[in-house]
């Protein structure tokens, strides 16, 4: 395989993981990294560091990883774009949707591929979980209710737990059902002082009948990731701190109970946990990226997918300022 030319602009937190994990992946060759504060986290560690991304195209790139703040993801993007040069560009792609558009034209038009970080897809029990739902083994989804809470991060500063967490649990919940979101409605509020919202909570409903929740915040001094996803046939549960995933079925057994009996709704039953492959996340998301600079089949995040996140993102900021609900046209 030959390698593929890389880059990655922003050496912050997720820069530096992005740097750990291409130094080791098989069929690239990290060339360079661009940040205008230079590397405080010693992540490049013998690599060049220039200044900005004009810089790192100059040293002769493929490909690049867009790890800088939300608001410079637009002009980086297109920066690329008119270079010639693929990206895989951090989740939210972008500060808008308007700006989300601008990056998805710009890439179409020129014929490269551009892929979205969101990571969350690449979870191996959220992997496991779409597998089996696409092999019918839930029946009928009913629901799908999520869980995002934690503690502040302190790496945040330019957007609220809506863009920066909540996009995670709307593009993974619209990629395992494999439908889009048409109906929004959100609550949201700021605790902690700054100027954007810190929890929020969202039902939808998807093109295809399923209704789904999110329950977000930075105000929880735990940590929670959790996929629940109901149909005929049971609950599956991803936990995607862990990558672990349970299935709890539907009770099969009568019951002599004759109250209880008269219920017509689901009873209780077996929970078995999956033994399941275990690979980073990160990992995988950039040998699908690498795999698609390189024209091989990948299942990556597009930047139209990243598009579709960002208008929902906007249409759950929408409803918790109107207090009204919010329809969305699915996209065509």
């Amino acid at each position: 395989m030959s390698g593929v030319r890389i880059g990655v602009v922003g050496l912050g937190v997720m820069g530096a993981h992005h740097v750990r994990v291409l130094r080791s992946l098989d069929g690239v060759d990290l060339v360079g990294a661009a940040d205008a504060l230079g590397d405080p986290r010693g992540a490049a560690d013998g690599l060049p560091v220039v200044r900005t991304a004009a810089d790192l195209i100059g040293i002769g790139i493929d490909a690049a990883v867009v790890a800088v703040p939300t608001g410079l993801h637009e002009p980086v993007g297109l920066l690329l774009a008119a270079a010639g040069v693929h990206a895989l560009i951090e989740k939210p792609v972008a500060a808008d949707a308007g700006a989300a558009a601008r990056l998805v034209a710009a890439f179409d038009g020129a014929g490269l591929v551009g892929a979205v970080g969101h990571i969350e897809r690449y979870n191996p029990a959220l992997q496991a979980l779409r597998h089996r739902l696409d092999a019918g083994e839930l029946g009928a989804v009913h629901q799908i209710a999520t869980r995002r809470q934690g503690p502040f991060p302190s790496r945040i500063a330019d957007v609220g737990v809506v863009k920066d967490l909540a996009t995670h649990d709307i593009d993974a919940t619209a990629w395992i059902a494999r439908s889009e979101y048409v109906h929004i409605g959100a609550l949201a509020c700021t605790k902690s002082g700054r100027a954007h919202e810190d929890l929020v909570t969202v039902t939808g409903e998807l093109a295809d009948g399923t209704l789904t929740s999110h329950l977000v915040n930075w105000l929880t001094p735990f940590k929670e990731r959790l996929f629940v996803v109901t149909g005929e046939h049971g609950t599956f549960v991803a936990d995607t701190l862990s990558a672990d995933l349970t299935f709890h079925e539907n009770g099969t057994v009568p019951t002599g109970w004759e109250r209880v009996a008269a219920f017509r709704g689901v009873a209780e039953g077996a929970s078995t946990r999956f033994a399941i492959p275990k690979r980073e996340p990160l990992v995988v998301e950039h040998e699908a990226f690498r795999d698609a600079v390189l024209g091989l089949p990948a299942d990556i995040v597009t930047l139209r997918d990243g598009l579709r996140t960002v208008e929902v993102a906007e249409a759950v900021l929408e409803s918790a300022h109107t207090r009204q609900t919010v329809r969305i046209g699915v996209a065509a």
